[in-house]
């Protein structure tokens, strides 16, 4: 249970920090007029992940004291402190926008304070170092403008949905009708580039396929960046339609040709890419990046049970978390009324919270908010659907051609439990056209790694396996010839 709480916090602030982006505490305040009067950063860990926080000190144009917050290993954005007070011996700052707080003490002839960091009332410790300029993170495979190729900013509709999505379509500049990809992105709130830990996956294949002969089409999901609808109560089945607006978008530009349409997704993008494989017969081709091969219950339960061995969690803690966790998404499952399920789920935490000891019910006391959090998560719309949703009926009905790529260090979705499972359903349909390859020492972003874990994300400074890229190029060009 523990790993269980740690992981859900980590989802909470990961995901409330996507949501708000980044506005200025002072709408009036353009962002280059702002001096600052200091600069202090700090690394919050969060168990499986690490993430630097930086506060930034600045007077407003009121001369108040007033501050931002970034998250610099995510992106560049600021968000705005709601409060401040910094004194000779102290720091204490509120952001409502992420829910947080911070109080710390100045250590004296020193430039480090020692606090503490909470977030729905979890704390963290935070030591905050003054530093002189926010170092970012090296991405070396970021392209710079000007492109090769042409870049533009389209808009298209869901009509079945009533909702306008937005995004970039990228198509080499020679002229003529070009195979076409649309991109569909992993779970959670994402935005065209499929940002996280300040890389960009999706902008860099979609540079890589562009200037290889391929057009490409990416859009910020639903209800986030400038797309329309809302994203909270959308299950895979509604991104699925999202996905299918793009196909139809694809077949109206003369850039493209429309038998030659396939589509790309990566993790849930790799669940919904088959559903639309089935659904439309304008899809030509499906790519499976990290995709399920089995039920996300089961995903769930072996994800956490890798993310906590690769942590340093010991054996009997680990068993211990999955075995409440398990029970509880059996709740989840075959639950029907939320409010019963609530009190289900509540149930059963309240029976493991009677058998911890005196320490560790203090934990769980500081950490109450985060874990009523994390029960409201498991009882949304997607939650549910993807504990439930069994990948495999529908890829065996896919009869175009599919690839399929898995990183062998991918903690998130195992090769080991879904690309076997991949490979019986399309072979069980039929299917003769399939290319299944799992790729040594990458993980679930397909990233070269040491051993997988999501800490290591933002700390690689390569976004996606040239290795990768190739092979899907290749094989793309190869089934649209």
């Amino acid at each position: 249970m523990k790993h269980f709480i740690k992981w859900f916090a980590m989802f909470v602030l990961i995901v409330i920090m996507i949501l708000n982006g980044g506005i200025c505490a002072q709408e009036n305040l353009k962002k280059d007029e702002i001096k600052y009067k200091s600069l202090w950063e700090g690394k919050l860990n969060l168990g499986s992940i690490s993430l630097r926080l930086v506060v930034k000190v600045f007077d407003n144009k009121e001369g108040k004291l007033d501050a931002f917050l970034q998250s610099p290993d995510q992106s560049e954005k600021d968000f705005p402190v709601t409060n401040i007070s910094f004194t000779e011996d102290s720091m204490k700052f509120s952001a409502q926008s992420l829910a947080c707080e911070y109080a710390g003490k100045l250590i004296k002839d020193s430039l480090l304070i020692r606090g503490t960091f909470k977030q729905l009332g979890t704390p963290y410790p935070l030591n905050l170092k003054k530093i002189d300029k926010v170092t970012e993170p090296r991405r070396p495979q970021n392209p710079k403008k000007p492109y090769p190729y042409y870049d533009e900013e389209v808009t298209f509709e869901n009509k079945s949905a009533n909702i306008t999505l937005t995004g970039s379509f990228t198509f080499p500049k020679e002229g003529g009708k070009y195979p076409a990809v649309v991109l569909v992105s992993g779970s959670g709130p994402q935005d065209r580039d499929e940002s996280l830990m300040n890389h960009k996956p999706f902008l860099i294949i979609s540079d890589y396929l562009t200037r290889n002969g391929i057009a490409v089409l990416r859009y910020d999901d639903r209800g986030f960046g400038k797309s329309k609808g809302n994203f909270s109560t959308a299950t895979s089945e509604d991104f699925a339609s999202d996905a299918l607006a793009a196909v139809e978008y694809l077949k109206t530009r003369k850039e493209v040709d429309p038998t030659k349409i396939g589509i790309t997704g990566h993790s849930e993008g790799g669940l919904i890419a088959p559903m639309c494989a089935v659904q439309s017969k304008d899809v030509s081709f499906i790519v499976l990046l990290a995709g399920p091969g089995v039920p996300g219950k089961e995903i769930l339960l072996l994800q956490a049970r890798l993310i906590s061995k690769a942590g340093g969690e010991k054996d009997g803690e680990i068993e211990k978390s999955n075995s409440l966790s398990e029970k509880i998404y059996d709740v989840v499952l075959n639950v029907e009324n939320n409010d019963e399920a609530q009190k289900q789920i509540k149930s059963l935490y309240e029976d493991y919270y009677n058998s911890l000891s005196v320490e560790d019910k203090k934990k769980a006391d500081a950490q109450k908010q985060t874990t009523e959090q994390s029960f409201k998560q498991l009882l949304s719309p997607w939650f549910k659907f993807f504990m439930k949703y069994d990948p495999r009926p529908i890829i065996e009905q896919v009869t175009v051609p599919v690839l399929v790529l898995n990183g062998e260090k991918d903690l998130q979705v195992p090769p080991f439990q879904n690309l076997p499972e991949i490979e019986k359903a399309l072979k069980s349909g039929g299917n003769k056209k399939f290319k299944i390859v799992e790729l040594p020492g990458l993980n679930h972003l397909f990233q070269q790694a040491k051993t997988g874990s999501p800490s290591e994300y933002g700390e690689i400074e390569t976004t996606f396996s040239e290795e990768a890229l190739k092979i899907m190029k290749d094989w793309i060009l190869s089934v649209t010839k």
